[in-house]
């Protein structure tokens, strides 16, 4: 059967616009109707994706209402807790679920991956952001035995103390699933999974203009956030250390994230994937 185009200017827009085509987007567009962003935090995401998809109904759940009151008509906050199994809404309910930067917020981030699962309606994507904190370096500049013990890297010691705490603390908090998560989606049956690993220089150390920019931006996050980090794995419930230990041990770290001899980065993991349609 043959295709009908616009009269107007084809050279300008080259696809048909015949009623079979008109059908076609009309189903596109309601492809992406119901989004999901757990552990939504400041709600900024589904803020920010709303001008994308105005006609898009997008949800942000948190264990904390801190996002704001204003926003766009189609973004709604809800309080929830992810690791639940049972979430506010019906199975087979999402089209997109997203989730970024949740190592360590949950007990299992596999099991808040089969959740996911089940809550996707069939062919509904999942979207996961996760950096492994694990230390790289490429040219020697951090001694190859601060990769796993305690060396002249501070923050690499404070890295190896973190990732002890929160897998020992009760209830454990796995700092480290980024370098797993492809894994678990083909374990619990997602299709179609890509994965992109980019790497994150922890300060701006990197020659490359763009790299240096995101360690910029990655150093300032390490420094903002050590303390917030280290209060709960590394006193009473974890480690153990009083107030004061913690304060006198991040100086150093801090001093360390301050040193741009330390050519370290993180692996960024990106993992999209789908449900099966049966």
């Amino acid at each position: 059967m043959p295709y009908r185009y616009s009269i107007l200017n084809i050279k300008s827009y080259i696809y048909p616009n015949d009623e079979p085509e008109l059908d076609r987007q009309d189903m596109q567009h309601h492809m992406w109707k119901i989004i999901l962003d757990v552990g939504t935090g400041s709600g900024i995401w589904p803020i920010e994706l709303a001008a994308y998809f105005p006609n898009a109904e997008i949800t942000g759940t948190d264990l904390s209402p801190v996002q704001p009151t204003n926003v766009p008509d189609n973004v709604h906050f809800y309080i929830d807790d992810a690791m639940e199994t049972d979430w506010l809404w019906p199975e087979n309910h999402f089209d997109y679920i997203h989730a970024s930067m949740l190592s360590g917020s949950f007990r299992s981030f596999d099991d808040l991956l089969r959740t996911a699962y089940r809550y996707l309606k069939p062919g509904g994507w999942i979207e996961c952001h996760d950096v492994d904190i694990a230390i790289r370096c490429d040219d020697g500049s951090v001694p190859t035995d601060a990769m796993d013990s305690w060396g002249p890297y501070q923050f690499q010691n404070w890295i190896t103390l973190l990732t002890k705490a929160t897998s020992t603390m009760d209830p454990p908090r796995p700092i480290r699933s980024a370098h797993y998560i492809s894994k678990w989606m083909r374990e619990i049956g997602f299709k179609n999974i890509q994965e992109s690993v980019r790497k994150i220089p922890i300060t701006p150390w990197h020659k490359d203009p763009y790299l240096r920019e995101i360690g910029e931006w990655n150093q300032m996050n390490w420094l903002e956030g050590l303390a917030a980090l280290s209060w709960v794995p590394f006193g009473e419930r974890g480690l153990g250390w009083t107030r004061q230990e913690i304060e006198v041990f991040l100086v150093d770290v801090r001093k360390s994230l301050l040193n741009l001899d330390y050519h370290a980065y993180n692996n960024l993991h990106v993992v999209i994937a789908r449900k099966p349609f049966c």
